[in-house]
C-alpha cells in the first residue's frame, strides 16, 4: 500500500452506527518533470487508475487532489486530461506531516 489517507484519522461512531472519520489535509500535489499525463476514456474511475499506476486501488486520492477532481465520484469523464504524479515518496512524506500538525 502506499499510503493509508485514513491513517491518522480519529474514527467516530454516529447514532445509527456509521463510522466517521474527521477531516483529512491532503498535501498540494506539485508538478514534476516525471508525472504521467493521460487521456481518460469511457470507462475510467480514479481508484482503477490508482491500481493500475501505483498497485494500490485506495491511493485514488493522490490522482483526484492532483488533478483538483473527485469530489463525490470516482468516475472521470472521458476525454479528461490527468496528470499521474510519480513523486510518491514526497507526496506521502507530506501527507504524513500534515496530519501530525493539524
Amino acid at each position: 500500500m502506499i499510503n493509508d489517507r485514513y491513517k491518522f484519522s480519529t474514527i467516530e461512531l454516529n447514532n445509527q452506527g456509521k463510522r466517521i472519520y474527521d477531516s483529512t489535509i491532503y498535501p498540494v500535489i506539485v508538478k514534476d518533470i516525471n508525472d504521467i499525463y493521460i487521456i481518460a476514456q469511457d470507462t475510467e474511475r480514479l481508484d482503477m487508475l490508482a491500481y493500475r499506476y501505483y498497485g494500490d486501488s485506495r491511493s485514488w486520492w493522490i490522482i483526484a487532489a492532483a488533478n483538483n477532481i473527485g469530489k463525490g465520484s470516482l468516475m472521470v469523464k472521458a476525454g479528461t486530461q490527468l496528470r499521474i504524479p510519480q513523486n510518491l515518496t514526497n507526496i506521502t512524506s507530506d501527507l504524513d506531516r500534515l496530519q501530525v500538525t493539524k
